[in-house]
């Protein structure tokens, strides 16, 4: 391994290298015999702290560093946050990848977008037959979730078996596939499992998480009240949902059709699978104007706020193909991701503004969402199916993760190891216990590019969403004299239709004069004629304005 990690061989180690301190953005490492097997590799959201951004993924350096002994990357399900990094980082770590055959569906359609992914080799595994992948032999586990074919992963090496749960819950009866099944992990409990790697995004959350069939009684109820143009807006990846809303829909006689991109590539990947087959046919958007406006329902993207995504141009009203009016509804079936509150926020209001109901989980008496995550009482029944030696809670903000901590040790868990992003977490031999740590982080995903989230540019531009700027240009002669009045540019501080405005810019620019008047004798170079020209105009502006603006100064002799 690495010069940095003392690693032996010989140990079983699980490293997260994304989501144990950020919700998404999750990567896991295990490494055993001198090889690795990653798990997952997802994309978070970016909030104001990285202007500019919008989608944040896990630094893969580790990785890449150790790209030799990578024997292969597991998907556990089709989530963005699970599957969403896949396209952007693969060509720096290339590997064999491993998944279930929706979940390689939606994959294919991801990598095809990167010419740099051409010759990625996806291997489809079905639930339930193990593969071997180097010294791990791997079992896809069918789990519950808002998305076909989810899995748990049960890792078996020579120092004990690990099961790696991904996103799941305890459904009773959900609308896609079979309840989680009891008997299979009290099976691994009666065999011996050395270590629950565990979702902890509802561990501080009481009770169950419910039923998706609770959901489409609550969806049909809302839609009974309803006299106008429904749009309806969810996670696009939540094909449990779909099927909930057009059960409701056809309950209220209502047609359904589909807006978003992805929307239409997770639903194509279901009908493939033949997990919509009962559904009837969507309307087609061309076709969104023909139906009457009370037989209709629109399913769309957004239900993040995201500015790009389909109910946010509705809101705007820039989506050609849809108008709504006063008095139809909009439902919000979904939850806010955590930092998401502002832009659902704006997207909502902009809505009312507009007389367009809305409706959210928290505003009716009806059950419209459900989490595909374990709350407290499911956790607690999976550590009492499997009874674990080790804990070691993942997915999910520091919280999230102390909740399922506190959670274990109180179920009487004899080994709880809470890590970081990083942690280098030694499972077997003897005890569990965090024994190094390698460097991580996140990368910030711009338009044209892929950077470290804590790259200078995206904390200068940070800083410039609160300070503002000031560029000041002069041209001087040999002999210091200028050749014309200074140049001076402002961002964020002044307002050229202000008249004290002006007036401070023209003392500025006087104080820039007066400043080079003085100091022409004195045989400055042009840089520290420059930085004295650039420290007078900062300390004027936080004299008067009180905000310590970023100041530049383009200084040409001639």
């Amino acid at each position: 391994m690495s010069a940095q990690l003392e690693y032996n061989p010989d140990e079983l180690i699980f490293i997260p290298l994304g989501g144990a301190e950020q919700f998404g953005a999750n990567l896991n490492v295990y490494a055993y015999q001198d090889q690795l097997l990653a798990i997952d590799c997802g994309i978070g959201f970016a909030d104001e702290y990285y202007p500019g951004v919008d989608i944040l993924l896990p630094d893969p350096k580790f990785l890449v560093e150790h790209s030799k002994q990578l024997a292969g990357l597991i998907i556990t399900h089709a989530h963005e946050d699970h599957i969403g990094a896949v396209a952007h980082l693969w060509p720096r770590f290339k590997c064999p990848i491993f998944c279930t055959e929706f979940t390689s569906l939606i994959l294919r359609k991801k990598l095809a977008e990167n010419p740099e992914c051409k010759g990625a080799r996806i291997r489809v595994i079905k639930q339930g037959e193990p593969v071997t992948i180097g010294p791990f032999k791997t079992t896809f586990i069918p789990v519950t979730h808002s998305v076909p074919e989810s899995s748990a992963m049960l890792i078996e090496t020579d120092l004990g078996r690990v099961l790696h749960s991904g996103d799941w819950n305890l459904d009773p009866k959900p609308v896609l596939g079979k309840p989680t099944d009891e008997k299979t992990f009290k099976a691994l409990g009666d065999q011996g499992l050395l270590a629950y790697v565990g979702d902890s995004t509802n561990a501080g959350v009481d009770g169950y998480s419910g039923s998706e069939s609770d959901v489409e009684k609550g969806l049909a109820k809302v839609f009974e009240d309803c006299k106008e143009r429904i749009v309806v807006t969810m996670f696009a990846s939540n094909i449990g949902r779909v099927r909930s809303i057009c059960r409701a829909a056809e309950a209220n006689d209502r047609h359904v059709a589909i807006l978003g991109r992805s929307l239409h590539r997770m639903i194509g990947a279901a009908k493939d699978c033949g997990f919509l087959d009962d559904i009837k046919d969507f309307i087609p958007e061309g076709n969104i104007s023909v139906i009457p406006r009370d037989k209709l329902l629109i399913i769309a993207t957004g239900s993040q706020g995201e500015a790009r995504a389909q109910i946010a141009r509705i809101a705007r009203g820039d989506q050609r193909s849809v108008k709504l009016q006063a008095n139809d509804t909009v439902v919000f079936s979904a939850r806010p991701i955590p930092g998401n509150e502002k832009e659902i926020n704006f997207v909502q209001n902009r809505l009312v503004s507009a007389k367009i109901n809305v409706v959210n989980p928290r505003d009716t008496k009806h059950v419209i969402h459900v989490s595909g995550h374990p709350a407290r009482a499911e956790i607690k029944q999976m550590y009492d199916w499997v009874r674990p030696q080790i804990v070691v809670p993942v997915h999910g903000e520091r919280t999230m993760i102390e909740d399922q901590a506190e959670l274990a040790r109180s179920s009487q868990i004899g080994q709880v190891v809470v890590p970081q992003n990083g942690s280098v977490i030694k499972l077997a031999p003897n005890k569990a216990e965090i024994i190094d740590h390698v460097e991580t982080g996140l990368l910030a995903v711009e338009p044209g590019r892929i950077i470290s989230a804590g790259h200078v540019a995206i904390s200068e531009r940070r800083k410039l969403q609160f300070s503002g700027t000031v560029h000041a240009s002069m041209v001087i002669d040999q002999k210091g004299n200028l050749m014309a009045r200074p140049h001076l540019s402002t961002t964020g501080l002044l307002d050229d239709k202000d008249d004290e405005d002006v007036e401070f810019q023209e003392d500025l620019i006087d104080e820039i004069e007066d400043l080079i008047g003085n100091l022409k004798r004195k045989n400055l170079s042009d840089h520290d004629l420059s930085e004295k020209i650039r420290i007078a105009l900062r300390k004027d502006i936080f004299e008067v304005l009180r905000i310590k603006a970023k100041v530049s100064v383009h200084l040409t002799r001639i």
